[in-house]
């Protein structure tokens, strides 16, 4: 099982916001902006569904996706393949990204991802 390293844990932090590429059912793909990402523990991420039907849909059809975070200033990033292993709209997760981002707009769905392959470049 890969595990998130501090330095990698520390440029998802930083590097904002990501951009997560998944694809449906068909292999129709979708990128969407993710400022809510975050290291939830050494093998996994958490993001929250804020205005992403689409990459829900996806997930929930197609749980695989790639996420990248880029800065351009330093040419520096970030890469993470992984699998979507929890869509929930209640309980902890949930809970707890729905308190962040009250002031932004309804969180629809807390995501949580399996972190499969990640690197910096």
């Amino acid at each position: 099982m890969f595990l998130i390293s501090h330095q990698l844990k520390d440029f998802i932090s930083q590097i904002k916001p990501a951009m997560v590429a998944t694809a449906d059912k068909t292999g129709r793909p979708n990128v969407s902006p993710k400022g809510s990402l975050r290291v939830l523990d050494e093998h996994h991420l958490l993001f929250a569904d804020l205005r992403s039907p689409i990459t829900t849909n996806n997930l929930k059809e197609n749980p695989y996706l790639s996420m990248i975070g880029f800065d351009p200033a330093t040419r520096t990033g970030w890469r993470i393949w992984g699998k979507a292993v929890e869509i929930t709209d209640s309980g902890g997760l949930y809970d707890r990204l729905r308190d962040e981002y009250a002031a932004k707009g309804k969180v629809n769905y807390a995501i949580k991802v399996l972190v499969e392959k990640g690197m910096i470049f």
